[in-house]
């Protein structure tokens, strides 16, 4: 059997399945009565469309994107999730009745699902089980713990997808945060002015960033983008060249760049209007989500405390 490899060059995003749909019922079903409710009830509510989920229009959107010369897709969308198979149809289900253009899927059962991650060549983890995103951030895949928040329903006048990000511990390292987090705000500007031409390490989200610009070329010369980027920072002058310089050392970069000066994100991303955002402080991402589609990174020294669970409960995810 002659098999051919679809994901290469292609960008792979990995899902779950309570990132993709609304199942608060469902998992709430099993976090009170246990696993056998749960799947009683998958199986008898199997042919009940699930409501869309937070990530549902960027998902969409992005199972849109074609090569503008060859007209295939550049966007795989593999669905990761901690159902066991029966359970597992109704999700499936849902997908065929939505018509996405989701084929692939892994089903584990409870475990958790990073060791697969690779497999797929995933570009990007989305979950709502913050446990796994964890895991699978320390074993170096970008991930995000997917915010509860109000589902934003897709601008049907455009088919831009808009992505943002915060800056420290996101796309660069948080080498600079930490000295904000130990010393104080005047050391980390007195530090960042002083290092303004030394680039940053890369973050857990670069490699992803990078990524994006890739496939931005390939519309090089074409009458329109179709995927715009934004850096929106708690950063301000004299801190924003480095982060600048960085991107330029890279080179890649993002579209539009905000530096707030610690002021809420909110109503810039309310402007912008990402299909979703990444950020590692829990506060933002918090007052994020009553606006637009968040996920929360759990790197860097904000996140120095979190405790990352290797046996993390809950089927869903």
């Amino acid at each position: 059997m002659y098999i051919v490899d679809s994901l290469i060059g292609k960008l792979v995003i990995a899902i779950s399945s309570r990132a993709l749909f609304n199942l608060d019922e469902s998992n709430e079903i099993f976090d009170t009565k246990g696993e056998k409710a749960y799947t009683d009830f998958q199986i008898n509510h199997e042919d009940e469309v699930l409501a869309k989920g937070v990530a549902y229009p960027l998902i969409e959107k992005l199972l849109k994107l074609k090569d503008p010369k060859s007209e295939e897709s550049l966007v795989e969308i593999v669905l990761i999730s901690k159902n066991d198979p029966n359970t597992g149809l109704r999700v499936f289900n849902s997908i065929e009745k939505y018509n996405l253009n989701i084929t692939r899927a892994a089903f584990t059962r409870g475990r958790t699902p990073y060791k697969y991650l690779k497999a797929f060549k995933a570009d990007l983890f989305l979950s709502a089980n913050a446990d796994d995103v964890k895991i699978a951030l320390k074993n170096g895949f970008a991930s995000a713990t997917i915010f509860p928040g109000v589902y934003t329903p897709e601008d049907e006048d455009s088919d831009e997808i808009r992505i943002a990000f915060d800056g420290d511990a996101v796309i660069f390292s948080d080498e600079a945060e930490r000295i904000n987090a130990e010393q104080g705000l005047a050391a980390f500007t007195q530090s960042e002015a002083a290092k303004s031409d030394i680039p940053l390490q890369a973050g857990p989200f670069a490699a992803f960033l990078a990524t994006l610009n890739q496939l931005q070329k390939r519309y090089d010369g074409q009458s329109r983008q179709p995927i715009r980027t934004a850096l929106v920072t708690a950063r301000n002058a004299p801190a924003h060249k480095r982060p600048i310089k960085t991107l330029r050392a890279w080179g890649f970069g993002v579209d539009e760049a905000f530096f707030l000066g610690g002021l809420d994100k909110t109503p810039i991303l309310k402007s912008f209007n990402p299909h979703i955002f990444f950020d590692d402080q829990q506060t933002y991402c918090f007052n994020a989500s009553q606006a637009v589609p968040t996920g929360h990174v759990p790197n860097g020294v904000k996140n120095a405390n979190s405790i990352v669970s290797l046996t993390a409960s809950g089927n869903e995810v």
